[in-house]
């Protein structure tokens, strides 16, 4: 019809656009190569396999997102080409599955998911008939992988898509795998299970050539191309620039019909790929969408930068305590902040109410373990007028009543006795509670932020901290690290402690050495940033010059490799004297106490005993 000047495929294969004509028999006459490559029938594989057909006992591995759409009809009954009999599996199911063709005996591997069940992949991994098998259905970002003993064969989708691999009965090597454009080729998993014959793949494979085919042979079906073909036969439909979707591929249509001397001859597409655009639009949506993010996370770390501007450190660990602070800060929930002594308790305590809705009203600190037992009630609750010998005649409000709207801090909350941590688990539940000597109930509104340097569950345990007071205080917990968990911080810890030193002594601002900064990396620090303040101090005043040298600093760092020459040690010998040792002391914590000694070390009685008589433990 068309195609009687030579001219005509050299111009449209010049085409930016993929370009289609039948005629009026739905034969094609024009199918330029943008259009073979828009639907996949011009790809040229790397790997290679020969035509050919399915044959009995070959091994079939199949990957499909959702059974029926893309795969040929693909259904239940097909599945039983491979051994596969579960009348559970449905239409738009994924489906992963192993089996071998037309043979009985032998047990297919198969999964399932449903499509109102779809998680982010379905995945397997199997040795079947002692081949390495795995596929891997991704769904958020559409591609389905079939690798067979390490070699992969990927196939990426929009919708829906069928994957398919074919292994030879005999030699278990490639004998076919599934490619884009299998819909146009006639190979989808349907008809090779049904025994249709596929092309061969490779470099010097024949590529399909659609000139006098059916426009259905190349295309199986689809609103779009049965729309095309009425069009050739005298429909009277035209559209510039369309959405249709064709063979799974998303494209933006013109449809024209083609007349001869005013007799409807046939009908021309223009077809545009604009899956390359959608992929660079989801790229944009998911860069847009990872600006976000950064974007809320470089806000959250400016907002916890100004909300702790005292609380020094940029290490991981203590970059997480700021988050959880600032968290903390923004609910009226219970906070228990632990942690060793000189870690900065306090100073985040105060950050936390600083930061909160009750910023405006007290603060009141109560160190719980520098209140003599005998005033500590009387301290926290206030008391009566008359309420005990030596008492004030007007009586005294306490700590509890003078924080009432803002925040009291519990510093040390593990000194407080079992009498009265009674007392405080009351006002923790009702907020309420009763001076000393007093019969009116006072009710508070207030948050409570506690903290100590022991552990709580263990003297939880041990009976001397009550197990209700503690899930009470435990609402939000925060946990300081040592300095020596995070020594990175120590750089920082020194550049903003040394001139409030230099300040506090009166001294010219003084910097360190080199030396004397791998003197402070290189030491345990048990008393923590408090112990660094005290050293530094301590420093600036010795230091004779501007500059604080390692002989300033009086902390002793042992020599690690003396200590190994020492006290190297075969592992069986020194793993010995180690179990020897902590045995030992916690008998000794325990003052010979040996029921709570194993259970202290976590092992059986009987265990305890042989080590005992091992190592020659008195007890």
């Amino acid at each position: 019809m068309l195609n009687e000047n030579g001219y005509v495929e050299m111009f449209t294969n010049m085409m930016s656009e993929g370009f289609i004509v039948i005629d009026s028999q739905g034969t094609i006459q024009v199918y330029n190569n943008k259009a073979k490559d828009i639907f996949g029938i011009s790809h040229n594989q790397q790997i290679s396999h020969e035509a050919g057909q399915i044959k009995n006992g070959d091994i079939v591995i199949i990957g499909d997102n959702a059974i029926g759409k893309d795969d040929g009809n693909l259904n239940s009954s097909s599945l039983k080409y491979i051994g596969i009999d579960d009348e559970n599996i449905k239409k738009g199911d994924a489906i992963i599955a192993i089996g071998v063709y037309n043979v009985e005996g032998i047990k297919p591997v198969y999964l399932y998911q449903k499509s109102k069940d779809m998680t982010d992949t379905l995945k397997m991994e199997t040795s079947f008939l002692g081949i390495d098998i795995g596929v891997v259905i991704d769904f958020i970002n559409k591609i389905i992988t079939i690798e067979v003993d390490k070699q992969k064969y990927t196939m990426a989708y929009i919708n829906y898509i069928g994957h398919m691999v074919v292994l030879d009965a005999k030699t278990s090597k490639i004998k076919f795998y599934q490619s884009q454009g299998y819909t146009a080729k006639g190979e989808s998993i349907n008809e090779i299970l049904k025994g249709k014959e596929y092309r061969a793949k490779g470099e010097n494979s024949e590529l399909l050539n659609a000139i006098g085919k059916n426009i259905f042979e190349i295309h199986k079906s689809g609103s779009t191309i049965k729309e095309f073909y009425e069009v050739a036969k005298g429909k009277n439909i035209s559209y510039v620039d369309e959405f249709k979707e064709i063979n799974g591929f998303p494209t933006m249509c013109t449809l024209l019909p083609v007349n001869s001397q005013k007799r409807r001859i046939g009908a021309a597409l223009k077809v545009e790929d604009i899956s390359e655009i959608k992929r660079v639009l989801r790229e944009r949506d998911e860069a847009l969408s990872n600006l976000e993010k950064i974007e809320k996370r470089l806000d959250e770390e400016r907002e916890i930068i100004e909300a702790f501007p005292n609380i020094i450190g940029e290490s991981k660990e203590m970059n997480y305590v700021k988050k959880l602070a600032l968290k903390a800060a923004k609910t009226n929930s219970t906070v228990l902040i632990q942690g060793e002594s000189g870690t900065g308790k306090n100073l985040l305590a105060k950050a936390i109410h600083e930061n909160g809705p009750k910023k405006d009203n007290p603060f009141i600190h109560v160190n719980c373990g520098a209140i003599p037992e005998s005033l500590l009630e009387s301290e926290l609750f206030g008391y009566e007028k008359g309420a005990f010998t030596g008492a004030s005649s007007s009586g005294k409000k306490g700590f509890f009543e003078l924080a009432n709207g803002g925040t009291i801090f519990l510093d040390e909350i593990g000194e407080i006795s079992s009498n009265l941590q009674v007392k405080l688990l009351q006002v923790l539940q009702d907020k309420s509670f009763y001076k000393v000597g007093g019969q009116k109930k006072i009710e508070v509104d207030l948050r409570i932020i506690a903290a100590t340097n022991k552990n709580l569950e263990e003297e939880m345990i041990e009976g001397r901290f009550r197990e209700d007071l503690y899930y009470r205080i435990n609402v939000f917990p925060i946990w300081i690290p040592s300095l020596r968990e995070r020594k990175e911080d120590i750089y920082p810890l020194v550049e903003t402690i040394l001139p409030k030193v230099c300040e506090k002594v009166g001294c010219e601002n003084k910097r360190i050495s080199a030396e004397a900064l791998n003197l402070l990396l290189r030491y345990d620090w048990p008393g923590n940033v408090r112990e660094l303040e005290n050293i530094l101090e301590r420093a600036a005043n010795l230091s004779e010059g501007n500059t604080i040298l390692s002989k300033n600093l009086t902390i002793k760092v042992a020599d690690e490799n003396k200590y190994l020459d020492e006290e190297i040690l075969p592992l069986r010998e020194a793993t010995r004297n180690f179990e020897k040792k902590i045995i030992k002391k916690v008998l000794e914590y325990y003052k010979g106490d040996k029921k709570k000694s194993m259970k202290a070390l976590d092992i059986s009685k009987t265990t305890f005993y042989e080590k005992i008589k091992r190592y020659g433990i008195n007890i």
